[in-house]
């Protein structure tokens, strides 16, 4: 493992400060790109689906996306070592817009969730080799600097993703959300081809790429997402169709690890498991995808239904952690100075399991004020949690194994995501079956939010539903914590610069 200042030096050397600065302007467009695509497609849905029709299955359009990310991310970690970042870049920014394209092309359902897998496909080599470059192009002590401007263009893209989607939809055409990818990709790949000049390196025999792997790992994780993302829902979960996938999830999973532990360059390396720190942060933020699906899928639903807010207040509600938690992960860096990384993360998912755990002690039905007061102070603790374990662990690697390391962080987020919709899903819809009597799921409430009539017995269930996903939200919070107490180091082991 060796350290990454001479490429860092070299870089500075080629590149200055000028292009320094295009690069980063490459890369928060890029950061946007992929951010807006998990949010503006939902608010179109409806004209979507009167245009090309397949109501039954337009989950699809976003669960497609997510799985062919989440699935990605590891083989484009690995590809980032072994070729650099700009050429993995550059080609999944391509096939992003490509995709893009595609999309604004489709002539029904079946062809659109189609294309949104391709642009999935290039959405991993976005997520996964932005942040990798961002911790390349600045040394220790400035990565806080890169990393506030990624969390603030995320946020950003949160809030006005739904409502610029809603706007194309209403006064444009469903197809323009797609179709406006196109200049700012366009802009994003040409700054990059002018301006990022990443150093040679040292000259060494062919590279042997583990195609083997990545195909195992794609298809492996494809299987187990879809019948986690579709379990429950588009069949029960003990049916023949989830069992089936389940066991041949498995299967692959076995497969994974024969192929691998023969593998010259495994795509996912023993080491990302067995180096504490990695495995400590790995786990950590996988948690973090977690308890992310409390506030982020439940609710908006809970402000509607229980606080019977208008969907913009809603959405506004849920909008304020975007606020506090980039401000909060540009402050980390004083902190971490001080007592480390792994403190400042457990100071951070410490005070975000206590928020989440006071969250079901909120009177009924209450004021608006109050879930917007507990996300503004969550979206505070948690950058206070991830960006220190982010610039941490790339800081215990060098430059041949920071893309492996980064895409293993983020591919566990992504994971403990998919989990957790399926998880809280399940305990929703069980803590509503039972407060109403066997009937009634949360997408059958949802759609009742539409005619504006929600009985009062049905208030009372959805707030214990809504309850009982942030205690399990708390619990996951507080298992982070655990984890880094007992599994990370005292001191991360920082290479120097």
């Amino acid at each position: 493992m060796g350290s990454t200042t001479p490429a860092i030096r070299a870089a500075g050397r080629e590149t200055g400060t000028g292009r320094r600065g295009a690069v980063v302007a490459a890369l928060m467009l890029s950061m946007a790109l992929a951010a807006l695509d998990s949010t503006v497609v939902s608010t179109a849905v409806p004209q979507i689906v009167g245009d090309l029709g397949g109501f039954s299955v337009f989950s699809w359009l976003f669960s497609g996306y997510l799985l062919a990310v989440t699935v990605t991310l590891p083989v484009y970690g690995k590809l980032s070592d072994t070729f650099g970042r700009k050429p993995v870049l550059v080609a999944g920014a391509a096939v992003f817009l490509l995709g893009s394209l595609l999309c604004a092309a489709a002539w029904n359902m079946a062809a659109l969730i189609a294309f949104r897998i391709v642009q999935g496909l290039g959405g991993g080599a976005l997520q996964g080799t932005v942040q990798t470059l961002a911790a390349d192009l600045y040394p220790l002590e400035e990565r806080p600097k890169i990393q506030s401007k990624l969390s603030t263009v995320w946020a950003v893209s949160a809030v006005a993703g739904p409502g610029l989607g809603g706007v194309l939809a209403a006064y444009a055409d469903w197809r323009w959300i797609f179709l406006i990818n196109l200049p700012i990709g366009a802009a994003a790949l040409w700054l990059i081809v002018r301006h990022l000049h990443e150093p040679e390196r040292a000259p060494r025999t062919p590279p042997k790429v583990d195609w083997a792997g990545a195909l195992a790992v794609f298809a492996c994780g494809g299987v187990l997402l879809t019948a986690l993302v579709q379990g429950g829902v588009a069949w029960a979960w003990w049916s023949a169709p989830s069992c089936a996938l389940f066991a041949g999830g498995l299967g692959l999973a076995g497969l994974v690890v024969w192929i691998e532990r023969r593998a010259a360059e495994p795509i996912i390396p023993g080491w990302v498991w067995r180096r504490r720190t990695i495995a400590a942060v790995n786990l950590a933020l996988g948690a973090l995808g977690l308890l992310m699906v409390a506030p982020t899928v439940f609710l908006p639903t809970y402000a509607q239904s229980v606080l019977g807010l208008a969907p913009v207040a809603a959405g506004f509600v849920l909008s304020v952690w975007t606020l506090s938690w980039p401000v909060s992960a540009a402050l980390s860096q004083h902190v971490y100075r001080r007592i480390g990384f792994r403190d400042t993360a457990m100071l951070g998912i410490g005070a975000a399991a206590l928020i989440l755990f006071a969250f079901p002690f909120l009177p009924y039905p209450g004021s608006a004020w109050q879930p917007t007061l507990l996300m503004l102070l969550l979206g505070a603790a948690l950058g206070l949690f991830q960006l220190p374990l982010l610039v941490g662990v790339q800081s215990t690697v060098g430059w041949a194994e920071r893309g492996t390391t980064t895409a293993s962080v983020l591919f566990c987020r992504q994971t403990g995501q998919t989990i957790g919709a399926s998880v809280f899903g399940a305990v929703a819809n069980g803590v509503l079956a039972a407060r109403l009597g066997g009937a009634g799921d949360l997408d059958s409430v949802t759609r009742a939010l539409d005619d504006g009539a929600v009985p009062e017995a049905t208030r009372h269930a959805i707030a214990d539903a809504v309850h009982a996903v942030y205690l399990g939200a708390a619990c996951a919070a507080a298992l982070a914590f655990l984890v880094l107490l007992f599994v990370a180091p005292r001191r991360f082991p920082v290479l120097k610069d």
